[in-house]
């Protein structure tokens, strides 16, 4: 079964992920919210019913157009990405495999870190967006809807987001299994998005470190946070290069578009662990050419395995089998709307008839009953409507025919 918009258009899921482009390459695709909001209009203009996700394990759009061409350019157009690039490593899924996509997506199994579920944030967010903008259709709109569904099971009713494993984590530990006495280092923190956010509570849970620093560029948003968290330390954007000569550890975790951090706020004999969680990348390549800073991206930190990570491959039938349930049902959901055209056409074809033959015996018998007669016709009507709906819905019937064969008998489609 084809995934059809209409006639011309077909479902598609194109993008760039950590599976073929490291985390260099996939800053290039990487989308700011201004600019998935500039592409969704873009889309809209061109009749393009879409939505678009931008991590940093992933940028892709997902929607209905002629080829999937026209998505690529759209993406192409709205970021650093050029097409010759992406054609060797980017992923582009139609049909059912663009379905099956999107809910291996939404139910952590193809986070870079098994399980992590703040994807699911993040596409819920992404198809707000979409909404708000108006380039989301019926389609769509049923799809994401049993995504969420099937990822709130996954995570309930499955070990597959057992323990506590995400980049945010993966930093925290990073440091705890390489950082000598990390209790007594400084820790600064840049960024207070949700990865940061997730940074500090980590760091809170996993450690007992007094000395962090929190510095963001919307300095409302640190101040709110630091109440909360009385143990962290509040620092201005203006101190930057002073907290930085001051810490031991910097963990970049500001979603800019480009480097937050320069070799001007990094002294190059400074001795200085950065983790980067940022996508694209927040650190200039030049910081990590100094010979006493060791940076370590996001690709490097979704490395970690465990026993955690362990116990959630054993997971992963069990969350596919849920799969399996939600995308039949989607299936089912579109075979009906797929039918309702052809259903409705037979069911106008014999009202009209009906139509005709009360009007003819009205002037030939006498006394004619039109009530008696409307209801049981009507009743023929119901049933035959349900015969055919049987019909249809039959596994080894081929609806496109059944539809021709009702259009010659009928005059109608």
């Amino acid at each position: 079964m084809t995934l059809l918009e209409n006639q011309k258009t077909n479902l598609y899921n194109i993008g760039v992920s950590y599976k073929k482009a490291d985390a260099h390459t996939r800053g290039r695709y990487s989308l700011s919210k201004e600019n998935q909001v500039r592409l969704l209009k873009d889309a809209k203009s061109q009749g393009f019913h879409v939505f678009v996700i931008s991590t940093c394990n992933r940028t892709e759009i997902t929607g209905f157009a002629e080829h999937p061409y026209q998505l690529i350019k759209l993406l192409c157009d709205y970021s650093d990405g050029n097409v010759e690039e992406f054609a060797r490593i980017s992923n582009v899924f139609k049909g059912k495999e663009a379905v099956n996509q999107l809910f291996r997506i939404g139910t952590g199994l193809e986070s870079q870190i098994l399980g992590d579920y703040e994807i699911v944030g993040q596409l819920r967010v992404a198809f707000k967006l979409a909404k708000e903008l108006q380039t989301v259709n019926a389609y769509l709109e049923r799809l994401v809807n049993l995504v969420f569904q099937a990822s709130k099971k996954v995570k309930n009713q499955t070990k597959i987001s057992s323990g506590t494993t995400s980049v945010s984590y993966a930093a925290v530990q990073y440091m705890i299994k390489n950082v000598p006495d990390y209790n007594q280092k400084n820790i600064l923190v840049f960024g207070l998005g949700k990865m940061g956010k997730h940074t500090c509570k980590n760091l809170a849970e996993y450690t007992q470190n007094t000395s962090v620093c929190l510095i963001n560029r919307t300095e409302q948003k640190a101040i709110a946070f630091v109440k909360e968290h009385p143990s962290i330390r509040q620092a201005r954007i203006e101190n930057l290069s002073n907290e930085i000569a001051d810490a031991d550890v910097l963990i970049v975790s500001t979603g800019a578009d480009k480097p937050t951090v320069t070799s001007e706020h990094v002294a190059k004999d400074k001795e200085l662990l950065i983790l980067d969680l940022s996508m694209p990348e927040n650190v200039d390549e030049e910081v990590a050419n100094f010979d006493a800073v060791k940076l370590i991206n996001v690709d490097e930190l979704s490395k970690i395995t465990d026993e955690t990570l362990a116990l959630r491959k054993k997971e992963v039938p069990f969350a596919e089998s849920i799969i399996e349930t939600h995308k039949e049902e989607f299936y089912e959901w579109l075979n009906h709307r797929k039918l309702v055209p052809a259903i409705n056409a037979l069911k106008e074809s014999l009202e009209a008839i009906q139509k005709d033959e009360i009007s003819f015996h009205r002037k030939k018998i006498k006394n004619f009953d039109e009530d008696q007669a409307e209801m049981l016709t009507n009743r023929f009507i119901q049933k035959i409507t349900t015969q055919f709906v049987k019909h249809l819905k039959e596994e080894e019937t081929s609806v496109n025919d059944s539809i021709q064969v009702m259009s010659k008998v009928f005059g109608k489609a």
